[in-house]
């Protein structure tokens, strides 16, 4: 049975056309054809999301292929990362294939064409082949080699395959026509010269097949049945049908390429080389930095899988290139860890409050409820004691009628306990503040049920007793860019926009007891702060979270006032 009409995206009206006209159903087959390269990103996530999708509306197996045709660029860590981050999406794929698996038939094929006099040698240099092919409105000349007989292109390929040239000096080039209105018709290559190790092959082969060559031949031999490439491939779907031209049995299913625009990011990049730069150069403390946009970065800031679907299906299948809002990527996972994540507290920028009426010797256990979103959530217990850590920024000693939190002479509430009032401070060498001295109101302890304990304050402030606060070290994450298309400047180099305040670390921060025992990916909302998660170098003797996103978007500010 058809999906429903009023939910389909481009891309599966497309499929459910093909339906219509007859193509069976149990053909359908996707796939996802990474190239090992790099880790998989944001983009890629969304790729992912479509493909497997597909498989799972209609029930189709899906492929996971890697396009491992360049082995320089090409690591057996870039395998295993992507294979985790699509299982850490939730997605399984049917078979586990290579672009290497087929580098005989691949191979065999490109011999099929020199004897049909369809591909032929060219000794020339890349820059040469290059200036020849000319430009979209003048036609490109015929290689002086592209009359070669059929018997000397055997022979040289021959030679290519047996490793007797040098890399650069000798490559296939299917014969097309050069004066073709699409460029990439121009006899494209489809083999080179690369003496490199394969992370699979090892050294077997001494050429290596081009992309364009490999792609449609390997969902052929797949059977891949809607091919789901991004948009920049659209120009590559003419060669795409003339290689399938070559090798076509009509008692097989062809398969068909259609396109999607990528998904761009605000306020980073999406390119792997661009993304490799920065793990390269320092920028970044590694593919899984969490200001990364890659999936692995994305994981350990604290973003989960399944905001990352639900943002991906929300953002949308689109025909034209644009630019993503980060915040609508923020508000996914803002909405799932309200309703999910146990509220704690936590003073980044401590200083003390002292209570100087409640008795030195005392400590009280009070009840704060985990999450008020969810009733089966649970509560916990706080201790409480005569010393506290409150933020510095919660503290004025004057301040005007709109600064609802504590100033001297005036109450506020203290989260889940009393209502303190500020009476005087004391100040350093250096006129900081390093205490505030306050006095409570005994009667008014949250929940107990006095007069006192209703009586409204206007504001109201977390805190953590400093007699049983543990210490942690929080990684406060921005956005890497300060630019929303960092890499849209020709005549800057993208880097030039970088954040310098995309990551602050507190070293000693401190967080209610009860965390003692988090453990590395649990995930927390800091009263008033935003959300945080225990970072992956966190040990046995110290605690590091990271913080996922703020509670409030203060880049909306910036963007008002531009």
């Amino acid at each position: 049975m058809n999906i429903e009409k009023e939910s389909l995206n481009f891309i599966e009206q497309i499929i459910e056309d093909d339906l219509s006209s007859g193509l069976d159903k149990s053909r359908l087959r996707f796939r996802f054809p990474p190239e090992p390269n790099g880790y998989l990103h944001i983009g890629h996530a969304s790729a992912i999301c479509l493909n497997f999708g597909l498989g799972l509306t209609y029930g189709s197996p899906v492929n996971l292929r890697f396009d491992d045709t360049n082995p320089a660029k090409e690591e057996q860590e870039y395998v295993d990362s992507i294979k985790n981050d699509i299982k850490w999406l939730g997605f399984e794929w049917d078979k586990e294939l290579y672009s290497s698996d087929y580098f005989q038939q691949l191979y065999d094929w490109a011999v099929l064409l020199i004897k049909k006099d369809k591909a032929y040698v060219d000794d020339q240099s890349s820059e040469t082949i290059a200036s020849q092919k000319g430009t979209p409105t003048i036609k490109g000349t015929n290689s002086p080699f592209r009359g070669r007989s059929i018997e000397e292109n055997l022979l040289l390929f021959e030679k290519m395959k047996n490793g007797e040239f040098d890399e650069g000096t000798h490559v296939l080039r299917a014969k097309i026509h050069m004066s073709s209105a699409n460029m990439l018709m121009r006899d494209p290559v489809i083999y080179r010269v690369l003496k490199k190790s394969h992370h699979r092959t090892g050294n077997d082969w001494n050429i290596y097949p081009m992309y364009d060559w490999t792609h449609g031949e390997s969902d052929y031999i797949e059977q891949i049945s809607h091919s789901i490439c991004t948009l920049e491939f659209k120009n590559h779907r003419e060669l795409y049908d003339w290689f399938l031209d070559q090798v076509y049995d009509e008692n097989t299913l062809r398969p068909k390429q259609r396109e999607f625009a990528r998904r761009n990011l605000s306020y980073t990049v999406m390119s792997k080389r661009k993304l490799l730069e920065l793990v390269e150069e320092g920028i970044v403390n590694g593919w899984d930095d969490p200001r990364m946009p890659t999936i692995s970065g994305l994981r350990r800031r604290g973003y989960t899988a399944r905001s990352i679907r639900e943002f991906s299906e929300k953002a949308g299948i689109a025909k034209r290139d644009n630019i993503t809002d980060i915040a609508l990527l923020e508000f996914h996972i803002k909405s799932e860890l309200n309703k999910t994540a146990p509220r704690v507290m936590a003073v980044l920028d401590p200083v003390k409050v002292v209570m100087t009426n409640y008795p030195e010797d005392k400590e009280e256990i009070l009840i704060a409820e985990n999450n008020p979103e969810d009733e089966n959530a649970g509560s916990r217990e706080v201790p409480f004691s005569r010393e506290i850590y409150i933020e510095r920024e919660d503290f004025r000693e004057q301040a005007n009628k709109k600064f609802f939190r504590l100033k001297l002479d005036k109450e506020v509430r203290l989260k889940n306990a009393y209502i303190i009032k500020a009476n005087s401070v004391v100040k350093n060498d250096e006129g900081d503040i390093v205490e505030i001295h306050c006095t409570y109101d005994e009667d008014s302890r949250s929940g107990s049920g006095t007069d006192a304990s209703k009586r409204k304050v206007k504001g109201t402030i977390h805190w953590v007793s400093t007699k049983h606060a543990v210490q942690a070290e929080v990684r406060l994450y921005d956005r890497l860019f300060t630019d929303e298309a960092p890499d849209s400047h020709k005549e800057k180099d993208f880097k030039e926009f970088i954040n310098p305040n995309s990551l602050k670390i507190i070293e000693t921060a401190f967080v209610e007891p009860s965390l003692k025992t988090a453990k590395i990916g649990d995930q927390f909302q800091f009263q008033r702060l935003g959300y945080f998660n225990v970072d992956n170098d966190t040990t046995s003797d110290k605690l590091i979270f990271n913080r996922t996103v703020p509670l409030r978007d203060s880049w909306a500010k910036i963007e008002k006032r531009k």
